[in-house]
């Protein structure tokens, strides 16, 4: 079986590649960028393959001998459809690791093709959906009546290359959130609660995080928010955010803090090791009956790259139905706990300090 890697030598990528090869799968490593696929390509010592997104047909012909194609190439906004065109010519299944929205519901707009072409379409598989997703899964069985979610990560971190990249690209799109089973547009910073990850009351702030579109479909839960821990002067820089959008998605101040943003790396080996991440979830009746569970995993960088090598074996393997597919859709909500160093599930039933508070204007 043969699994392709687009976008090999980013920093989250060349983290995937590596883990790829260690678990024995020999990926194709590809992309663009000549320079720095030769280079990872030498180094790994991997078969390489260089083409643009351009060319619909070049695409199809560069996927006809792969099994699966591992999409790591940020922004996605920019990649996932025509890898998924590709993907659906070829008969390859795709993964990604995306957490963009709107690719996410692009991509599930083609069920009916996927399936029709017996290919496996599952993206989000990382940290911003993997665990958040199972989790979902797990409290809608412990609470089957849920109309409400809500989901939260506390994992402050410098971002990569990549994720500021696609941070940039989607400076004007504001927040969003799920109501009544459809998407609704809301302001940054929409909502600040406090919230127990698991170590103590913190502030976080509504995020549009890819699991208001994966958590919806995994669950069938009409109304889901997302939540993220941000520090003071995070959460102030989001608000002015509201000004400022119209200028950062001018297309000239984008380039030029896309390429500021190129001289960030991401965090050392090290840092990745000590990191960790606590996962909330807490799922709401009409009749305000209201459950909490928790996880702990490791760092965001390992959970992402243990995730998108474990979610493509899956694929590989033919574990996962044709067509769209979320995470624990796929796979179940214990699949979270099969991840390397993840624990839980954490559950109680009178949740302490999850109330809203200081609701912004909208």
């Amino acid at each position: 079986m043969t699994v392709l890697i687009y976008g090999s030598y980013g920093f989250v990528g060349s983290l995937i590649a590596e883990e790829a090869i260690e678990r024995g799968l020999d990926p194709i490593l590809a992309g663009r960028d000549r320079e720095k696929l030769r280079e990872q390509v030498d180094d790994l010592e991997q078969p390489g393959r260089r083409f643009a997104l351009e060319d619909p047909r070049i695409v199809a012909e560069a996927l006809a001998d792969v099994d699966c194609v591992l999409n790591c190439a940020g922004p996605f906004s920019n990649t996932a459809d025509p890898l998924v065109q590709g993907c659906l010519e070829s008969g390859a299944d795709y993964v990604d690791i995306t957490g963009e929205i709107p690719v996410i519901e692009s991509i599930r707009g083609r069920d009916a093709e996927a399936d029709d072409a017996g290919v496996t379409l599952l993206p989000s598989a990382a940290l911003s959906t993997v665990p958040m997703d199972c989790l979902a899964a797990h409290l809608a069985d412990r609470l089957p009546e849920a109309t409400t979610l809500a989901l939260g990560v506390d994992s402050f971190r410098v971002p990569s290359v990549g994720t500021v990249r696609t941070v940039i690209e989607g400076a004007d799109d504001g927040g969003a959130i799920r109501r009544g089973g459809e998407l609704e547009d809301v302001p940054t910073v929409w909502r600040t609660r406090e919230i127990d990850f698991g170590r103590g009351a913190r502030p976080a702030i509504t995020m549009p995080m890819g699991d208001v579109s994966v958590a919806h479909y995994t669950t069938g839960i009409p109304n889901v928010e997302m939540y993220a821990v941000m520090p003071e002067p995070a959460r102030t820089a989001l608000k002015l955010h509201r000004v400022l959008a119209p200028i950062l998605s001018a297309s000239p101040v984008q380039l030029t803090l896309k390429l500021l943003a190129g001289i960030r790396e991401g965090p050392s080996k090290r840092a990745r090791e000590r990191g960790s991440a606590y996962i909330w979830g807490e799922a709401s009746t009409d009749g305000d009956e209201t459950i909490v569970s928790r996880l702990r995993t490791p760092d965001p960088y390992v959970v992402t790259t243990d995730a998108a090598v474990t979610v493509t074996e899956r694929v590989l393997a033919g574990d996962a139905a044709d067509g769209f597919q979320t995470p624990a859709g796929a796979f179940g909500p214990e699949f979270v706990l099969d991840l390397e160093g993840v624990k839980g599930f954490f559950d109680e039933s009178t949740p302490e300090a999850s109330s809203p508070v200081n609701p912004l204007l909208r």
